[in-house]
C-alpha cells in the first residue's frame, strides 16, 4: 500500500492491522482509534497528514516510521480481528445484565460503569444487534429504554462529539441531520428560558415568557415529520436487513416525546408556569438524547449497513412526509439504481379496464376514485403485510410508499402493537369482523374502522382501516334537499 498526505487513517489500518499498536505507542493521542466506532468515524475522515500533526513528529519522521513498520509487519499479527461470536455473545449477556440491573433498581452510577467498559469493544451495529438481541430474548422495549439515558450519558462523557461521516447535500441522513441542528437551537433556547419560569418578578415578563415559549413549542412540535420520515421511511429498510429491535425501541421514545410535548402544551395554554418550568426541562432533554442517538448510534449503524439503493428506498416518499424546520440542502440521487422501484405489472396497464365483480375501471380511473374518497383507506393482507393506501391529498394520518410490503405490526407504535395483533388474529380466525374506534385529534373528531375482507367462501384475505373525519357531519342537523350552490 503506497502512503501519501491523503490516505485515510482508516483504510491503513484495515489493511495493516498491527499499526494500530504502532500509532498508540508514538502517542496517547492515537488511543481513541482502539474503540471500532472511533476508528470508523475518525478514520474515514483524518488523513495521514492530519495523524502526522497529531504525532507531535515532523512529517518525514511519522511517515518513516510508519513505512517501516509495514515493511516489517509481523507474520503472526496478534491484533484483535472482527471480534468472535462468543465475545458478542458474551457482550450481549453483559447488556442483558445491565438492564436488568437497572430495572431492578442497581445504582446507576454502577450499571454506567460497566457500560463504559462494554462500550469500549463496541461499534454502532453491535450496539443495536444487542438491542435487537434482548428483545428477541424477551426483554421488553420499555426495560431497554430505561438505559438509554444512561446510553447517551455514557456515549457522550466517552467519546465526545465525533466528526459524522460525510453525506452529500440531499441524503437523508444529510437532511436528518440539519433538522436536528435547528431542532437542537429550540431546545437550546427552551433550556435557557425554562428555569425560574414560576418565580419571575412581574406577570408581564411572565407573559412575554409564555408567550415565546408558545412559538419555541409550535416550532418543535415540526419534530413529528423528523420521527415519521424515521418511522415510515428508515425503519422499513432497516427491517429488510432484518434489523427491527433498535427501530422499536425509538420509536417507543418518539412517543414519550409526543407525550411530554402535548402535556407541555396543555400546561402552557392553561398558564401553569410551574409544571411548564418542570416538564419543559422533561422534553428538551429527551429530544436532545434522541439527537445524540441518531447522531452516534442510528445513523453510524445505517450508514454501515445500508446501499445507496437503499438509501434511495429512504428518499423516496419523504417529500411527500415534509421536514422539520429546514427543506434538503440539495437534490441527492442513487448512483445504484433508480430512486423508488418501478410497480409491478398490474392486468389492465393503460387504458384497458380492469374487471370487477360489478363493472369495469381502467387503473387510471381506478386510482382518481380511490384518492378521492372521503376516507383514507389501507389495505393489509392476509399475512398482514402493507398493500395499498389511499393517497388522498389531505390523508389524516400520515403514510409513505416505505410502508407497502411492511409488516403492519412495524407500522404502529409499540404500546399499541398489542391492539393490532388482537384485531388481527380475530378478523383471521373469523371471531370477530369489525372494529370501531373514535378519537379526538387537533380539534377534530375522527371515526375510524377496521373491516375483516374475506372472500366468497369466507376464506380471510385481508383487513381494511377506514379513517373518516366526521367533525361536521356530526354536527348536521335537519334536512337539505336543495342543491345551494
Amino acid at each position: 500500500m503506497k502512503i501519501d498526505k491523503n490516505t485515510k487513517i482508516l483504510n491503513l489500518l484495515e489493511e495493516n492491522p498491527h499499526l494500530l499498536k504502532v500509532l498508540t505507542n508514538i502517542s496517547p493521542e492515537f488511543n481513541k482509534l482502539k474503540n471500532p466506532l472511533l476508528r470508523k468515524t475518525l478514520g474515514r475522515f483524518a488523513t495521514f497528514e492530519h495523524a502526522a500533526e497529531m504525532s507531535g513528529l515532523s512529517y518525514d519522521e511519522f511517515h518513516r516510521r510508519i513505512t517501516a513498520a509495514m515493511i516489517h509487519a509481523p507474520v503472526d499479527d496478534s491484533e484483535k480481528g472482527p471480534p468472535l461470536p462468543e465475545e458478542r455473545e458474551a457482550r450481549i449477556a453483559t447488556l442483558k445484565e445491565i438492564v436488568k440491573g437497572l430495572h431492578e433498581g442497581k445504582a446507576p452510577e454502577e450499571q454506567k460503569a460497566r457500560f463504559a467498559r462494554l462500550l469500549q469493544e463496541v461499534s454502532a451495529s453491535e450496539i443495536a444487534e444487542m438491542e435487537q438481541a434482548l428483545i428477541k430474548d424477551g426483554i421488553g422495549e420499555d426495560e431497554i429504554k430505561n438505559l438509554c439515558d444512561v446510553h447517551v450519558q455514557v456515549f457522550s462523557e466517552s467519546f465526545g462529539d465525533n466528526p459524522p461521516e460525510a453525506v452529500p447535500p440531499g441524503h437523508p441522513v444529510h437532511t436528518f441531520r440539519l433538522e436536528n441542528r435547528a431542532l437542537g437551537e429550540v431546545t437550546d433556547r427552551m433550556r435557557m428560558i425554562l428555569p425560574g419560569l414560576a418565580h419571575l418578578p412581574d406577570e408581564e415578563t411572565l407573559k412575554n415568557r409564555l408567550q415565546e415559549l408558545d412559538g419555541l413549542l409550535t416550532r418543535l412540535s415540526e419534530i413529528e415529520k423528523h420521527y415519521i420520515r424515521k418511522e415510515n421511511q428508515l425503519f422499513p429498510v432497516l427491517e429488510d436487513h432484518e434489523i427491527t429491535g433498535p427501530s422499536r425501541v425509538m420509536w417507543a421514545l418518539h412517543d414519550d416525546i409526543r407525550a411530554l410535548l402535548k402535556g407541555v402544551r396543555g400546561e402552557l395554554d392553561e398558564g401553569q408556569a410551574g409544571d411548564v418550568e418542570v416538564d419543559g426541562q422533561v422534553l428538551t432533554t429527551a429530544v436532545s438524547n434522541m439527537i445524540y442517538k441518531e447522531e452516534n448510534i442510528l445513523f453510524p449503524m445505517a450508514l454501515e449497513i445500508l446501499s445507496d439503493s437503499d438509501w434511495g428506498r429512504v428518499l423516496a416518499g419523504s417529500d411527500e412526509i415534509g421536514y422539520a424546520l429546514v427543506e434538503p440542502a440539495g437534490t441527492w440521487l442513487p448512483v445504484e439504481g433508480p430512486l423508488s422501484e418501478a410497480p409491478p405489472e398490474r392486468h389492465g396497464a393503460g387504458n384497458a379496464p380492469l374487471w370487477l365483480s360489478t363493472g369495469g375501471l381502467t387503473p387510471k380511473q381506478l386510482d382518481l376514485v380511490m384518492m378521492n374518497l372521503p376516507v383514507d383507506i389501507t389495505f393489509v393482507d392476509a399475512e398482514d403485510k402493507v398493500q395499498y393506501y389511499s393517497a388522498n391529498k389531505e390523508r389524516i394520518f400520515p403514510r409513505s410508499p416505505g410502508i407497502i410490503g411492511r409488516a403492519v405490526q412495524n407500522c404502529h407504535p409499540p404500546d399499541s402493537v398489542h391492539i393490532v395483533q388482537r384485531i388481527l388474529d380475530a378478523f383471521r380466525n373469523g371471531e370477530k369482523d369489525t372494529a370501531n374506534f373514535w378519537i379526538r385529534m387537533n380539534g377534530r373528531f375522527l371515526f375510524i374502522r377496521y373491516y375483516a375482507i374475506r372472500d366468497e367462501e369466507g376464506n380471510y384475505e385481508g383487513c381494511l382501516e377506514a379513517t373518516e373525519d366526521v367533525t361536521e357531519i356530526r354536527s348536521l342537523e335537519g334536512e337539505r334537499t336543495l342543491l345551494d350552490w
